[in-house]
């Protein structure tokens, strides 16, 4: 199910819900069915390359290896 951003025409609450396309939302301060459905921002991705990049040099230090794939590994000496 679909997350949705929503502003009430007649109370002006802006709200967000968890709705299936057959569902006709209400709104939660007046119960109002009259509702937009505004524009909803993207999640930001969860990790980004910095952050995985950091993490798996201290991995590399602390020399654990387990969550890389064969490919990323180190070559052995």
């Amino acid at each position: 199910m679909p997350l949705f951003d929503f502003r009430c025409q007649q109370c002006h609450a802006t709200f967000e819900l968890l709705i299936r396309s057959s569902d006709n939302p209400t709104c939660p301060a007046c119960a109002s069915q009259t509702l937009e459905k505004l524009v909803s921002k993207p999640a930001p991705p969860g990790k980004t390359a910095g952050v995985l990049r950091s993490a798996r040099t201290q991995a590399a230090r602390e020399g654990h290896f387990s969550h890389y794939a064969p490919a990323e590994r180190p070559k052995g000496k």
